[in-house]
């Protein structure tokens, strides 16, 4: 202790132990205050993220403490989905665009699928200039005269029931396709996937491979710019135009559209359907493209409940892929602990949606091989085997099985294919284009002739679905020695008419078997003794 007359030494010395009690009580102070934050803590409820990523991993240590490799599956053997996994998923659904590049490819599928884009718009742009007939084209939805041109048949609204079964059969088939082969239907054959090829073909064509293309995007608006985006978008315009024309071409008869177009006499309806296709053609394969099939389209989102283990996927073979790196061709990625993949992301760039297939299945994927193409194109100039990308099964995949075709499912789609197909065919192999309605004449029952003969007045609507003209033949069966009067001998009907006009039948009386008994109408055709039809009534006597 100091005492009063201490010099500089003795007040230092009180400035030193003033310092070691503050920094004494600033350390308690810090260890109190993490006490009380780990105490805080352990009385935290954890939030529902925290909780299941918690309970994911020790459902995990478990399964790897029993010596299970596959990891751990909720109920149904599915995989859990996490919340986090969720959460990411709904943040993408509003998270902006980015615009896809995809890089050009060459291979077997690629070839395929130029030649599925050639099949396909060559059906579209040329069936409508097709006849079948004089001046009558082969494929035509004739929507004022309610009738529908299929070649050498011609359909009716009385026919619905045909183009019922069509679209059952679609259906169908779809599903039956999807069970077998996946999404091959989106990677070949579907119309945007169709459109968006052609359109890409352009894009190219005007703009440069891949890389060119992104740097003219991300580069300022020069002369040079500005005439390839404008000598683009006319292009796609004129395309997309002859779009819209001959899809109108289905429902008008081409050539008249052709001659309205050329001479500036279209009507309003004809207009409008030409620029609202030509529009939508446009805008879906030239700008949106993916979107399209990630967000709009439906068949992404239900394909799932048509898929099982044994469907055709595209799929990335990670037992071999991994561990992914870099090396050069002439290294053993062996000795370095590596797979088969090179990381190159080549799968990526290419993939007209922008998906890596490496992540797994996902339902962005259209399987049109693109991503297939290009890894075996990889894996020949690095000396590896094929197939590190193929079309395989789940269960090939994953356990070796060989593929099961004819599985419950895929038997329940061709029973039902089939009989409907078969069901279709027939019916439309029997049909009689000639349509006959009988109705009786309700003011009189039946009236005695001055030759006392006993007369019924019948009205007949005779419809001819054919697509000529024909003559027509009335006669009638069921009363021994019936006679039938028209004002003609024969009647013509022109295609797609309905005619109406008086018959009487007469009877002799003796010929006469009660009051009420069944005559039959027998209506053939002229030109074609095959072209026939009967309808059945009642002929009136007296008692």
């Amino acid at each position: 202790m100091c005492s009063r007359p201490t010099s500089t030494a003795c007040r230092s010395h009180q400035r030193l132990s003033s310092q070691e009690v503050t920094v004494s009580s600033q350390g308690e102070e810090t260890r109190q205050a993490g006490e009380d934050k780990q105490q805080e803590s352990k009385a935290r409820i954890p939030s529902l993220v925290e909780a299941q990523a918690e309970a994911l991993r020790a459902a995990k240590d478990a399964a790897a403490a029993r010596g299970e490799k596959r990891a751990p599956r909720g109920l149904g053997g599915k995989r859990v989905i996490t919340l986090a996994e969720a959460d990411a998923t709904q943040e993408a659904l509003f998270a902006k665009r980015e615009r896809v590049y995809p890089r050009e490819v060459h291979g077997l599928l690629a070839n395929w699928r130029v030649a599925m884009v050639a099949v396909t718009l060559g059906i579209y742009y040329f069936l409508p200039w097709i006849n079948w007939g004089a001046g009558r084209q082969a494929f035509l939805i004739d929507l004022p005269g309610r009738k529908f041109n299929l070649f050498f048949w011609t359909f009716w609204p009385q026919d619905l029931f045909y183009l019922s079964a069509v679209l059952i059969i679609s259906a169908l088939s779809l599903f039956l396709f999807t069970a077998i082969a996946g999404r091959l239907w989106c990677g070949y054959t579907c119309p945007q996937t169709v459109w968006t090829e052609v359109f890409l073909w352009i894009e190219r064509k005007i703009d440069g491979d891949r890389n060119k293309q992104m740097k003219l995007a991300a580069g300022p608006w020069t002369r040079e710019k500005i005439v390839k985006r404008t000598v683009k978008h006319a292009a796609w315009v004129t395309f997309s135009a002859w779009t819209g024309f001959t899809f109108v071409g289905y429902f008008t008869p081409i050539r008249e559209l052709t001659v309205w177009v050329a001479t500036l006499s279209l009507g309003p309806w004809e207009t409008f359907w030409i620029l609202f296709y030509s529009a939508a053609t446009y805008g879906n394969a030239g700008w949106l493209r993916e979107q399209v099939c990630i967000y709009m389209c439906p068949y992404a989102r239900f394909q799932s409940a048509m898929f099982d283990r044994d469907t055709l996927i595209i799929s990335y073979d990670g037992k071999r892929g991994d561990p992914r790196g870099s090396r050069g061709r002439k290294a053993d990625h062996k000795v370095k602990g590596l797979g088969d993949c090179i990381d190159c992301t080549l799968c990526v760039q290419v993939c007209p949606t922008g998906i890596d297939i490496r992540d797994g299945l996902q339902y962005q994927c259209i399987a049109c091989g693109a991503c297939i193409d290009v890894c075996n194109t990889v894996m020949d100039k690095m000396n590896y085997p094929q197939g590190l990308v193929r079309y395989t099964t789940q269960n090939e995949l994953e356990g070796g099985k060989p593929r099961k075709l004819w599985r419950p499912r895929v038997l329940v789609y061709t029973g039902l294919l089939a009989a409907i197909t078969a069901t279709l065919i027939g019916a439309v192999i029997l049909r009689t284009p000639l349509g006959l309605d009988v109705l009786r004449d309700r003011a009189t029952l039946f009236r005695e002739t001055p030759d006392g003969l006993v007369e019924n007045v019948y009205l007949l609507k005779l419809m001819n679905m054919d697509h000529r003209t024909h003559r027509y033949a009335i006669s009638a069966k069921g009363i021994d020695g019936i006679q039938v009067q028209t004002k003609e001998p024969w009647v013509s009907v022109a295609s797609g008419e309905v005619a109406e006009f008086p018959v009487s039948l007469l009877a002799h009386p003796g010929a006469l078997r009660g009051g009420s008994q069944a005559v039959t109408f027998m209506v053939q055709a002229e030109s074609d003794p095959k072209l026939r039809v009967e309808e059945e009534t009642r002929f009136i006597g007296p008692r």
